[in-house]
């Protein structure tokens, strides 16, 4: 099992990006999705959770601005970044909690990052 994150770029504060986290390999669920982001030589932080039961939640430093979704189909998590400010910028990190199958226990899996860059 492996995840991927792609989609980041360089975007203008007040602009857009779309995140993608596909998850590959064989599994049975996808039991959480939590999107991370780590500025340049800080800690790493949340900034969009999911789990199996729809729920969501958000830090209030991106609440209203991000959206995070899961397709269990597909295997492919998003993360939709709208009115970006410079304090946004950082690498994004996907992980992941699975199930292999439906009676394996939950294992938990990142993917590689994808840089955001939010200029003024």
């Amino acid at each position: 099992v492996q995840l991927q994150a792609f989609g980041g770029g360089s975007v203008q504060a007040g602009g857009s990006l779309r995140l993608s986290c596909a998850v590959t390999g064989t599994i049975f669920s996808i039991n959480a999705l939590t999107w991370y982001r780590q500025a340049p030589g800080q800690q790493r932080d949340w900034v969009a959770a999911f789990t199996s039961g729809g729920a969501t939640n958000y830090p209030e430093s991106v609440k209203g601005r991000f959206s995070i979704s899961v397709d269990s189909a597909t295997k492919k998590a998003y993360l939709e970044m709208a009115s970006l400010k410079p304090e946004d910028t950082g690498v994004y990190y996907c992980k992941a909690l699975v199930r292999r199958t439906v009676s394996s226990r939950r294992e938990e899996y990142w993917g590689q990052g994808t840089k955001v860059t939010v200029s003024s």
